[in-house]
């Protein structure tokens, strides 16, 4: 069942669609013809082993990298629909730090470890032409106690706080501008279980208050439970199968799909 939030399809343009997207290292390893459309609002899970392609095509998505063939159209709210791989390379950068976010595993590749918590913050603010120092530290500060920081650590550097508290921080980092759409990879990977509820629990609040569309990769089919509203399911670098999410996990068709499903029931 669709989470509430989740948008009517029917009557409603993809944000992003994308069309036989392929980028490969070798045979069945990275991604290849992958294709799916994603709505506002929606939260789209990408499972899998790993080797199975998943993080390839979140990192072709963020423009980490170059896909071999393929298309991703994007839906912009000022130029309409953009395909992102005939943007100049400013242009994709630009949108990357504006209208799309990525939350990275280790939160150490989203922060600058050199500069404060708050200047983390700060700087996606300038990013997008704030430049009035007493409205953007207001902000960073309310964003940190947004993400359950204290904003008291506005000064404090990133490498003083925990795991769990740096992907926070890097959450806020992101969604401090109120992007259209966050990637994020394995966000809960390497936290301990309690952080890892509380940072799902925080996570699923925040994307859907903001009514952010999410890509979300991960090998933690509980995580994607919790947060996907439809899963696509990757082997061997390829999609076998997609649906609902609770179609998915309640009645998996393929065989991989079953072995999947069956460890988070032995778990």
């Amino acid at each position: 069942m669709m989470m509430q939030g989740a948008p009517e399809k029917a009557f409603e343009q993809p944000m992003l669609e994308v069309k036989g997207l392929t980028r490969l290292y070798g045979p069945n390893k990275g991604c290849q013809r992958i294709d799916f459309e994603l709505y506002r609002g929606e939260i789209l899970g990408i499972v899998g082993e790993s080797g199975s392609g998943k993080s390839t095509l979140l990192r072709c998505l963020a423009n980490l990298e170059k896909a071999d063939h393929g298309q991703l159209l994007y839906q912009s709210p000022d130029q309409g629909q953009v395909e992102l791989e005939k943007l100049a390379e400013a242009q994709r950068r630009s949108l990357m730090r504006s209208e799309w976010g990525i939350v990275h595993q280790n939160p150490r590749d989203g922060l600058h470890l050199d500069i404060s918590a708050g200047a983390n913050v700060c700087e996606r603010l300038m990013g997008q032409g704030a430049r009035h120092y007493g409205q953007i530290r207001a902000r960073t500060k309310e964003w940190m106690q947004r993400v359950e920081l204290d904003p008291a650590r506005i000064d404090d550097k990133p490498a003083a706080f925990s795991g769990g508290m740096q992907q926070r921080l890097q959450i806020a980092c992101n969604l401090v501008t109120s992007p259209r759409l966050l990637l994020m990879d394995e966000p809960t990977g390497g936290l301990d279980v309690s952080v890892q509820a509380r940072l799902l629990d925080l996570l699923r609040q925040l994307v859907h208050e903001l009514g952010v569309s999410v890509v979300l990769v991960t090998h933690d089919m509980g995580v994607a439970r919790l947060l996907a509203d439809r899963l696509l399911v990757m082997r061997h670098s390829e999609i076998i199968e997609t649906g609902l999410t609770d179609q998915i996990l309640d009645d998996p068709q393929m065989p991989y799909t079953q072995l999947l499903v069956s460890s988070i029931i032995r778990a």
